[in-house]
């Protein structure tokens, strides 16, 4: 993937930063394998706003993604490779050789035409899914389970992947792209590869439209506002906080402050935090 820049012939193209878009193969999506996408806008069941900056944005259908992988020792051949407008990742068509058509997230340097396959005792090439127990260290992987069976949960954004450590007992050792050091159990399925599309967080929208389009309302400061609206707005001009230190709209810490729960079951599984 790569980044296309554009040159200041408006505003809006001063700063814009787009995909190229140069590794999609096709524009319209497999008909099977998409279904209805209700998005909430940031309301709960009784249309209340709980979650701010949410709403609007271009209507989106929702591609099924086969996170578990779970047709094992069936060859497929990748069918094409596609945009998908749920995730900065690219997703890939396979045609399984009984018929069926399934999504995947894409893996780097996977290409049209290539053949994996999902299951035990098999060769540890990109694309391929197998337990991690199976895959040599050193390798990089995605789309990682936490519990057997429920399907991959972690690393699986764009241009990330997670590299085996070590292996003891039941337990393998990753790093996974936040710098945490973490232990999984070894029957957990994983993707060998890095995920396409590594060059996402270079993108920039060059417009606050382009922001709309996704769906993103606009943010207002705090220290812009009134006091009964934020505890930094009131004053005279531009005044400072005003507090011991910086909180959000609801008078609560913000800004460095530690949110995960002190006593959680998987601290147990972590032998290095994220920084």
């Amino acid at each position: 993937m790569s980044i296309r820049l554009y040159k200041s012939y408006t505003p809006g193209t001063r700063n814009r930063a787009l995909s190229s878009f140069d590794e999609i193969t096709t524009n319209k999506p497999e008909k099977s394998l998409i279904r209805k996408n209700h998005r909430s806008k940031g309301r709960n069941n009784r249309g209340v706003i709980t979650i701010r900056h949410r709403g609007g944005g271009h209507k989106r259908k929702y591609r099924l993604i086969d996170f578990r992988r779970n047709k094992y020792n069936v060859e497929a051949t990748v069918a094409s490779i596609e945009y998908d407008p749920n995730r900065n990742a690219r997703i890939a068509l396979l045609n399984y050789s009984d018929g069926e058509k399934r999504y995947i997230l894409h893996p780097n340097t996977l290409t049209v035409g290539s053949k994996i396959l999902s299951g035990t005792t098999i060769p540890a090439s990109v694309g391929n899914s197998l337990p991690l127990s199976e895959i040599p260290l050193g390798t990089s992987v995605h789309n990682i389970e936490l519990i057997p069976n429920r399907g991959g949960q972690i690393v699986r954004a764009a241009g990330t992947s997670a590299k085996i450590l070590a292996k003891e007992g039941n337990y393998i050792t990753l790093r996974l792209p936040s710098k945490e050091i973490r232990l999984i159990r070894k029957e957990c399925f994983a993707t060998v590869g890095e995920i396409s599309n590594s060059d996402a967080f270079l993108v920039q929208s060059g417009k606050a439209g382009r922001t709309r389009w996704l769906g993103k309302r606009p943010t207002v400061r705090g220290s812009v506002m009134n006091p009964c609206d934020h505890p930094h707005g009131g004053g005279e001009g531009r005044a400072p906080i005003g507090r011991s230190r910086p909180l959000t709209p609801w008078g609560k810490v913000a800004l460095g402050v530690k949110t995960r729960q002190t006593k959680k079951l998987s601290d147990a599984y972590i032998l290095r935090r994220r920084r």
